[in-house]
């Protein structure tokens, strides 16, 4: 085994491996920044009591949790949920509804996506536990189950006696639209069903066809709906576990023109749900103590007295910042032989005492600060060993390796934004599986905030006239008086198309000079139905109207740069040991052209379409053809082409990975480079990798400390661009 030192001077930087951004704990793994038990406990003993009160009563209740920025508000969630999962049902809403008028349909789609979940140690999703718990299913007269022994069985094979039983059981609770409502708990056990169920539960726009098969007429498109279903889950849940709304990060949610947030209609819906009787909810709403401070003068006095509970979170010691550090250094040192004196070495308690005198700090600081010295160490490591080892081979003189050895901070910033990036790209990936999951509302908000960063003025949402406003929104290029418009819409159902088109004409109509776009990946229907005789006449029949058919890939790029966004406004991004605001992340985004790749801004014409040259991929969707659909005929591409294509950019993504890691560290191991780039890219094989890092040592941007050493001895450089570095090219294999 090798020496703590050694090993600090090959892996990654623990503290780097943190994620204080906030996040869903459903849609990432909780890793173990502020999993010390003793951190915010006396938080956590709160809830539990409000929790088991909830489970008593099933009278719902509401917790204002606040906090400074960094304090871990989000993990605090986290922590609950994977303790208290099999005491409760847990839904988690992060606060970046598109609009205010929108919020219900928001907090149910959210709250759907929660409960289809599968907690830990479990086999089934939340929403189907929830089911199965109902009083209806669990409380049965004696006749009942003398007669019934297989009373679920028998319930979930007819579906009309399914509905009735529920109907009977629930006759005195005021449920809405009943017949359908409870048709939709029917059909979600029906595996066949399910997905459809789920998707209408949760707001989706299906197809005429979809919404046969689940004998609805109507999908949930509007807020009384929304807010009327949510109603439903709590009118019939008193016997079951409790269901716990969080509601994280206030500072995502929309600005009035003051630049206030638009905070009253939050605490309108916890009115709602306390002044309807709504059973079995606790409602935790979390916040940065500032932001509650400066808005809470323009919450109605009604609204406050609905708050149950207020928990602040406090600052934690000293020894609970060791803590912090021992969790994050422990995974180095069981590597490590002999084992280090200290569990927390290489930091020291002098370093905390002296930055924090005061014996108290956040979570976050706590955290960075540790970042700071163990790359301070990692450094002394090679400026040490240089300077009692002439001979040994250093890349840089290694009296000024602390200054000169260091990338510019602007240089560390892109690199750890990239980085960033990559590992938020691929979570995005596994998160948003087809484009249908995400609303119009959600698009449009993402394409308006990717427009803003990349300098496109005037940027304004809802042109369009009526329900579907906000799929809508309208910008100016640079230096270019004509106005764009653009319409998004993924709704299946060919009413709601038409219904858009219908709004289309009316914007083309009213204003000659606008230029319009649709972006839509799903079909326009049938030549026969009216909505598609619109498109056509509009998209089809004038030269200054487009179609995109948007491809999967470029939604992950918004989505991306969407959830560094809601970061930055939470004040939870934070790159290089500096948070960054939404001011700052715009134009390291410009500087870093991250975008410049996404396929759908190419089409729009916001940034600048590359050469399709072997190095480049292009996405299989673009803007539509001038010629009606039934017309127009596609050359499928070679398969064997699109891999190479596919490959190529891996390769390219899995290279700059490799610099811009390198960049962060400053130097690390051979062999840990190359375990981080097969974690990250799994289709980068290491022959692959190691090719990467041949081709970076042949330009001069990293460079080797040994290349006669067996690979695990060896150190990767950054190189600064100055030209007047050695060369060496290659390492041992």
């Amino acid at each position: 085994m090798a020496s703590i030192n050694e090993i600090i001077q090959c892996e990654v930087n623990p503290f780097d491996q943190i994620n204080l951004k906030p996040f869903s704990f459903w849609d990432e793994p909780q890793d173990a920044a502020f999993s010390v038990d003793s951190i915010h406990q006396e938080a956590v003993t709160e809830i539990k009591e409000l929790l088991s009160l909830v489970s008593e009563d099933h009278r719902s209740r509401t917790i204002l949790l606040l906090g400074d920025s960094g304090s871990g508000k989000s993990y605090l969630l986290g922590r609950l949920k994977r303790t208290l999962n099999s005491k409760a049902f847990f839904v988690y809403i992060l606060c970046n509804w598109s609009e205010s008028d929108y919020i219900w349909r928001h907090i149910l789609q959210r709250t759907v996506d929660s409960l289809v979940q599968v907690p830990e140690n479990q086999t089934e999703s939340q929403l189907l536990l929830w089911l199965k718990g109902l009083s209806a299913f669990t409380k049965r007269n004696l006749k009942q189950r003398i007669f019934d022994d297989n009373f679920w069985e028998i319930l979930q094979s007819d579906r009309q006696k399914f509905i009735r039983h529920l109907k009977n059981t629930y006759r005195n609770k005021n449920i809405y639209n009943p017949d359908v409502f409870f048709g939709i708990l029917h059909d979600l056990t029906n595996p066949e069903l399910y997905s459809l169920a789920c998707g209408w539960l949760r707001g989706d726009d299906l197809s005429e066809e979809s919404m046969q098969e689940l004998k609805v007429r109507h999908c949930i498109d509007t807020e009384d709906a929304a807010r009327n279903i949510l109603a439903n889950f709590g009118k019939i849940s008193a016997e079951t576990q409790p269901i716990v709304l969080c509601f994280d990060n206030l500072d995502t949610m929309p600005r009035l023109s003051s630049d206030l947030l638009d905070i009253q209609p939050l605490f309108n819906v916890n009115t709602t749900i306390q002044a309807d009787h709504l059973k079995n909810f606790l409602v935790i709403i979390s916040a940065i103590t500032n932001t509650w401070n400066r808005h809470k003068e323009h919450i109605q006095a009604a609204d406050k007295v609905g708050i149950n509970q207020l928990i602040r979170l406090k600052s934690i010691t000293l020894e609970q910042a060791e803590a912090l550090w021992i969790h994050h250094l422990k995974p180095l040192h069981q590597k490590a032989n002999p084992q280090p004196t200290s569990p927390f070495f290489p930091l020291t308690r002098q370093v905390l005492e002296q930055k924090f005198p005061g014996g108290k700090t956040s979570p976050r600081y706590a955290l960075l600060l540790g970042r700071n010295e163990y790359q301070k160490y990692k450094i002394s490591l090679i400026t040490t060993k240089s300077k009692k080892d002439a001979s040994v081979d250093i890349p840089i003189n290694p009296s000024a390796l602390s200054d000169s050895f260091s990338p510019p901070e602007s240089e560390r910033i892109q690199a750890e934004l990239k980085v960033l990036w990559q590992k938020e790209y691929r979570e995005t990936e596994k998160k948003i599986t087809k484009i249908s999951l995400l609303s119009g509302p959600d698009l449009i908000q993402m394409l308006q905030r990717t427009l803003s960063a990349l300098g496109m003025q005037n940027v304004k949402l809802k042109f369009l006239s009526g329900v579907f406003a906000g799929y809508s929104l309208t910008y100016q290029q640079p230096g270019k008086l004509e106005t764009n418009g653009i319409i998004w819409t993924e709704d299946a159902s060919m009413r709601s198309f038409y219904n858009v088109m219908n709004a289309c004409q009316k914007a083309v109509a009213k204003n000659s000079n606008l230029t319009l776009w649709l972006i839509r990946g799903a079909t326009a229907g049938k030549p026969n139905l009216a909505g598609h005789q619109i498109y056509q006449q509009i998209f089809h029949g004038h030269p200054r109207h487009h179609h995109i058919r948007p491809a999967l890939r470029s939604v992950h790029y918004l989505a991306t740069y969407d959830s560094l966004v809601n970061s930055a406004l939470a004040h939870e991004l934070v790159i290089a040991g500096k948070s960054i605001d939404l001011k700052e992340l715009e134009s390291l985004i410009r500087e870093s052209q991250i975008l410049q790749e996404c396929v759908l801004l190419q089409d729009l014409g916001v940034v600048e379409k590359p050469d399709l040259t072997d190095n480049k991929i292009q996405e299989s969707a673009g803007v539509a053809q001038k010629a009606p659909e039934s017309e127009v005929k596609q050359e499928k591409p070679k398969q064997e082409t699109k891999v190479v294509k596919v490959i190529k950019l891996e390769h390219k993504q899995a290279k700059d990975f490799i610099l811009n890691l390198i960049t962060m560290q400053q130097f690390m191991g051979l062999q840990a480079i190359i375990q981080s780039v097969r974690t990250q890219f799994p289709a980068v094989s290491e022959s692959d990798v190691d090719q990467l890092i041949q081709e970076l040592c042949q330009e001069q941007r990293i460079e080797i400390s040994d290349p006669q050493a067996s690979p695990e001895a060896q150190l990767v450089f950054w190189l600064p661009q100055t030209g007047l570095m050695p060369k060496k090219v290659g390492y041992s294999k």
